[in-house]
């Protein structure tokens, strides 16, 4: 079975307070009623089940909805810039009815955690798919710079890939080494292995983005393209370009994470 996890909506997504929150649940005996409206919910147009954060009274809790029930709707999927293998869509609940066993640990109030946590191991996995992606592009670059060939000597004879090539594998080996450290913390136990999972996170999508966009340049026009007309020869880092994008965004976008790495430094009573 296939679930989603719903906590943004079209007015919330980085602020989850119980006052940015709209999608609300309202207790009625031993049921619950649901409206509101998620947005960019990944795999709601497939899913069978959707974890929804909404607000109970003065704080939220989460929800496992059916997406069979009465009331639900998932809408088409968005048409996006890339990640477009991962469908995502908005989700209306219209007077949904939920029973008791709906309300995801029992008892109403405790959803923020939950949502925190699940947007903890999340960040970790963004992280891990970044350096995927700085990676791939890194190995493409490496490639097409050892035997592409300009002014008579191949292209990685000039300082300037060498130098940049060689920052930029030092930055992949640290972006690994920090998403594993979150990852073993998380696996000892730690629901929220902190500073290491937000450092992560915005260091591995922001070295993808930096990485893909020079495998782009380092192939020049090839780069830029998704497919050469004359013989169908594929681009090889475009779509990397365009799918690492997100990563820089979804799961808590980078200066919110920043400000996280910052309270831990300076504290709440100064950060906010």
């Amino acid at each position: 079975m296939v679930g989603a996890f719903a906590t943004t909506e079209p007015e919330a997504s980085s602020d989850l307070s119980p006052q940015a929150i709209r999608t609300v649940a309202v207790q009625h005996g031993d049921t619950w009623i649901l409206n509101g409206r998620k947005r960019w919910i990944s795999n709601s147009p497939v899913a069978g089940f959707i974890v929804t954060l909404a607000r109970t009274g003065d704080r939220l809790s989460m929800f496992i909805v059916d997406t069979t029930l009465p009331g639900v709707r998932v809408g088409e999927p968005d048409q996006k810039m890339g990640n477009r293998g991962q469908l995502t869509a908005d989700v209306w609940f219209d007077d949904v009815e939920l029973t008791q066993a709906s309300l995801l640990g029992g008892e109403p109030g405790h959803g923020l955690r939950h949502a925190l946590a699940t947007l903890t191991l999340g960040r970790i996995g963004i992280a891990a798919a970044g350096v995927g992606m700085a990676q791939a592009a890194f190995d493409h670059a490496v490639a097409h710079l050892s035997t592409r060939e300009a002014f008579g000597r191949k292209l990685a004879a000039n300082q300037h890939w060498q130098f940049l090539m060689a920052d930029r594998a030092t930055e992949i080996e640290n972006a690994r080494n920090l998403y594993l450290k979150a990852a073993l913390r998380r696996d000892a136990g730690e629901i929220f292995p902190e500073p290491e999972a937000s450092m992560a996170k915005f260091y591995g999508s922001r070295l993808a983005v930096d990485m893909a966009r020079d495998a782009v340049q380092a192939f020049g026009g090839l780069g830029f393209a998704r497919e050469l007309s004359a013989d169908g020869t594929p681009g090889p880092v475009e779509a990397i370009y365009r799918d690492s994008k997100i990563g820089e965004i979804y799961e808590g976008a980078n200066e919110i994470l920043k400000w996280v790495i910052a309270r831990g430094i300076f504290g709440k009573e100064i950060t906010g």
